[in-house]
């Protein structure tokens, strides 16, 4: 689906805020009520809009630790990469999950509240699934860039 100038313009604005009004949306797009709704209703028909959600800071809700977990499985059968996906899903301290290639199979991004924490959760949740062969952690330091924006160069 190609989109026009005023989809993309109208996607940028509701990546950076899209608790905005429709008619806010009007104005900065000097389209009608009316349009706006029917773009947005579109854009979530197709499927370009997915959902929209809220974003909170981790920080303020004492959930800072950003961990990064390499895991590779035993073997990469259909069945063993299947059930790792399966469960991996399920397991809340995971915000991320990737199929890579490479050295590692997965990457994962995990948030918990401390280091105590992410011990806690490779022990008890994350190793205790079957077909895992190894892992390696890497830690945040500091968060040099974080949007959830795509861009899509208007």
């Amino acid at each position: 689906m190609a989109l026009d100038s005023i989809d993309k313009k109208l996607l940028e604005y509701l990546q950076e805020d899209s608790k905005q009004t429709n008619k806010q949306l009007s104005l900065k797009l000097n389209l009608s009520v009316t349009a706006v709704y029917e773009r947005i209703k579109k854009l979530e028909r197709i499927g370009v809009i997915k959902k929209s959600v809220c974003l909170l800071d981790k920080n303020k809700i004492n959930m800072g630790f950003v961990a990064f977990c390499s895991i590779k499985l035993v073997q990469h059968s259909k069945d063993y990469v299947m059930k790792f996906e399966k469960e991996v899903t399920k397991l809340n301290e995971v915000l991320e999950c990737y199929h890579i290639s490479g050295d590692y199979d997965y990457l994962l991004k995990v948030l918990v509240k401390d280091m105590e924490a992410f011990r806690e959760f490779m022990v008890k949740k994350l190793t205790s699934i079957d077909h895992i062969g190894s892992t390696h952690s890497t830690f945040m330091i500091s968060e040099v860039k974080h949007t959830t924006a795509i861009s899509l160069d208007t």
